[in-house]
């Protein structure tokens, strides 16, 4: 069905006007991305020109969807908002908290035994304040959002890195913290700063191995983590054209993984067929009456280095099916070059597991393309060498799997069936043996990779790859399998060459569905009283945070990380995650995960205060009792990975005032200024080498913290000598403001309170 179709059909009733406009003051052709943004202004039709990663815009998004385990916290900020009613369209979705452990349904059982004080109470809070809540068990997020809610030419936030999923119908959508998420909610603009454009030109067409994850599997190669931060990655051509949009949905989903704004595709012939055959004719329609504002202008991509900051060009006729790890989702190898780069690297070839699913690809397509490799195992009596794992998106496309026999084959395999969840992908994943930390290879049709983050094992090196090479890898036990050339031996000792994969864009028969899962609130939820016990281990109602003041002095050095220190570091999820609701609580895995660059150990840092060593929690709630604060230094993109608030809220919680990095991932350099936090940059990133174990903090000008002035912070060694380190920001006034109240959220407060 098509939900909040007026607000589609207003959104779409005010486009042409305003990017007639805004193409008028920015004097060129517009790209997607400059269409959706300004018409989505919060002021309304433009009235000037924005530069670039320069300009700080104020925003109206269209939506918002939140997951359970970021949704704890964004609602119980929003409850102290004072504000009756979300202001726009929002949805929870229950997709997080479940384990991936037995299979479906004894695993979702288990869930609801051990969650339901949670899912209770987002069910209520949703009831209250008017938000659509999808119930466990309904899909992952970003499936469900990218069958029901994502639109062409709209713009959405929500509290999950990957909301990104849906440019794949042609939105700007964008991941968050939590706090980003309750301005709007509250009816408030949003802020982010205007995103630089990088264009990528697909030509040709995929054909046979290739998939749409070898597009962002090459374009992580080439970008890097942090190649994307800033700016948001158009794609275009007749290569973008020919895709199913599922597929569009995958190389947007993983564009988090090389910290882009967001990344999305004009609407097109396969956009339309994908929101027909789900059931939104009427979106179709309105969309059809646009069209031309609902992709870049024609000059644009036939010119495209006149109108993006940065063009790359991928010919999908050449492109070659890619492996992406492990540790990191941009170390990217062709199939072809496995062997050699693997025995180089001493990786381990033997595979022991293959997952298909996640909320990148876990479509009906992707299920089916995997499916006709798994078949072909099936049908050649081929036994796979490694154990399957399977996470459809949703309820929608296991049942529709099932019916199709899909769903089957995989069976036939000895797959476990796993709840329409997260699982793996997050952590989520009762893997046995993991505990004894072997080390081994896995492989996934995931997003991420980073150490420890699906089974907990540091030792598991994981490889990200299409759902179909998955499948091909995994039954044949090695990571240098390459289908294109080697064969498989089966039970009767004969030499099979699999075929090439095929794939079924949508369903014949249509997709069916007996219980989505969708639980509408209630018209009037004013008199339900949302109950959270002040004993209870999974939430806590929040405090406000104090403001940090102008006079910072006699800071301690809590860690300085080394290297890669992602919100998996910073925060991490897994068995955590029953955590999420409770700030106090999940405060005790701050930066556990993070590289002391002062002994090269996690978790171990000393105490300057008794000299002796001990957990990174631990150390931090000792400088707070005794009314010292710290800081927290790290490495290059700081914070990259998941859009989770508690990353920054942690830290704040145990008394940190500032994080002082090389350079920051966007979203997390947000959240540290939504709570009130210092996020500062060296100006000279070899002072990073200046800060030593023991030195106390003084900052020497925060009286005068003002935008574009640098601030100077003292290094005072236990020698007496001092290091003068100047460290830049990216401060606007408005952000200076909510360092001032203490928080973002104390500042929506006091003007509710007006």
């Amino acid at each position: 069905m098509a939900f909040d179709i007026d607000m589609i059909k207003k959104v779409y009733a005010n486009m042409a006007e305003r990017v007639d406009k805004a193409r008028e003051i920015v004097g060129k052709p517009l790209t997607l991305s400059e269409k959706i943004l300004y018409s989505h202004l919060w002021d309304g039709t433009p009235s000037k020109a924005f530069g670039r990663g320069k300009d700080y815009v104020n925003f109206a998004p269209d939506r918002i969807a939140c997951q359970d385990a970021t949704a704890q916290m964004a609602l119980l900020q929003f409850m102290q908002a004072g504000k009756p009613k979300v202001a726009v369209p929002t949805t929870v979705h229950c997709d997080h908290l479940i384990q991936a452990k037995i299979g479906a349904d004894k695993d979702l059982q288990n869930a609801l035994n051990t969650s339901s004080e949670v899912f209770n109470f987002l069910a209520s809070v949703s009831d209250k304040y008017g938000i659509g809540f999808w119930k466990p068990g309904a899909g992952i997020i970003h499936q469900v959002v990218l069958e029901n809610y994502a639109f062409p030419g709209g713009m959405m936030i929500g509290t999950d890195s990957h909301t990104v999923n849906a440019g794949g119908l042609g939105m700007i959508a964008i991941g968050v913290g939590g706090a980003d998420a309750v301005d709007v909610m509250a009816g408030m603009p949003w802020e982010l700063k205007f995103p630089k454009l990088i264009g990528v030109k697909l030509t040709g067409k995929l054909s046979g191995w290739t998939a749409s994850k070898d597009v962002i599997l090459k374009v992580a190669g080439i970008l890097t983590t942090k190649g994307g931060t800033g700016a948001i990655v158009e794609y275009f051509g007749e290569g973008a054209i020919a895709m199913s949009a599922t597929g569009k949905g995958t190389i947007c989903n993983m564009g988090a993984e090389i910290g882009a704004t967001t990344s999305t595709f004009g609407y097109d012939a396969s956009i339309e067929r994908y929101l027909r055959a789900t059931e939104r004719d009427g979106v179709a329609d309105a969309a059809n009456e646009v069209a031309a504002y609902l992709t870049g202008d024609d000059e644009v991509y036939a010119n495209p280095e006149n109108y993006f900051d940065q063009v790359i060009e991928i010919n999908l006729d050449e492109l070659k099916p890619h492996i992406n790890g492990p540790f990191t989702p941009d170390l990217a190898t062709p199939v072809g070059e496995m062997t050699e780069k693997a025995t180089k690297n001493d990786w381990p070839l033997k595979v022991e597991w293959g997952l298909i699913g996640s909320c990148t690809n876990s479509s009906y397509e992707d299920l089916s393309r995997a499916a006709s490799v798994a078949k072909q195992a099936v049908d050649n009596r081929i036994v796979a060498k490694a154990e399957f794992g399977i996470n459809p998106g949703s309820e929608q496309v296991r049942y529709t799997a099932e019916r199709d026999g899909l769903l089957e084959i995989f069976e036939d395999l000895n797959a476990k069936i796993f709840t329409n969840a997260c699982g793996p992908c997050i952590g989520q994943w009762a893997r046995e043996g993991a505990d004894k930390q072997e080390k081994n290879t896995i492989i996934h049709s995931f997003n991420r990779n980073f150490s420890k983050r699906a089974d907990g094992n540091p030792n598991t090196h994981a490889f990200v790859a299409s759902p179909s090479m998955v499948a091909a890898v995994a039954i044949s036990g090695r990571l240098d399998f390459n289908p294109l050339t080697d064969t498989l031996i089966n039970q009767d000792g004969e030499e099979v060459l699999l075929k090439e994969p095929t794939g079924i864009e949508l369903p014949p028969k249509g997709f069916a569905v007996e219980d989505a899962g969708f639980v509408a609130p209630i018209a009037d939820g004013s008199g339900i009283e949302v109950v959270v016990s002040p004993t209870s281990e999974r939430l806590q109602l929040l405090t406000p945070f104090e403001p940090l003041g102008n006079e910072i002095n006699g800071a301690k050095l809590l860690i300085k990380a080394f290297g890669k220190c992602t919100t998996d570091h910073i925060s991490m999820a897994g068995p955590w995650l029953r955590f999420r609701g409770h700030l106090d609580n999940i405060s005790n895995n701050c930066l556990i995960g993070a590289v002391n660059a002062y002994g090269q150990a996690t978790n171990k840092v000393k105490n300057q205060l008794t000299g002796e060593f001990a957990p990174v929690p631990d150390t931090a709630r000792a400088y707070k009792a005794a009314g010292i604060k710290s800081i927290v230094v790290g490495d290059h993109n700081y914070g990259e990975g998941s859009s989770r608030e508690h990353a920054a809220m942690e830290p704040r919680h145990l008394g940190v005032a500032a994080v002082i990095v090389k350079s920051f991932a966007r979203i997390h350099e947000t959240n540290l200024k939504k709570q009130g936090m210092l996020g500062l940059t060296f100006v000279n990133e070899a002072d990073y080498d200046l800060i030593l174990e023991d030195d106390t903090f003084n900052f020497t000008d925060l009286n005068e913290f003002a935008p574009g002035k640098q601030l100077t912070l003292e290094a005072v060694h236990a020698d007496g000598t001092v290091d003068a380190i100047m460290l830049n920001h990216t401060y606007n006034q408005s952000q200076i403001e909510w360092y001032n109240e203490g928080s973002a959220l104390n500042v929506i407060k006091r003007e509710n309170a007006v």
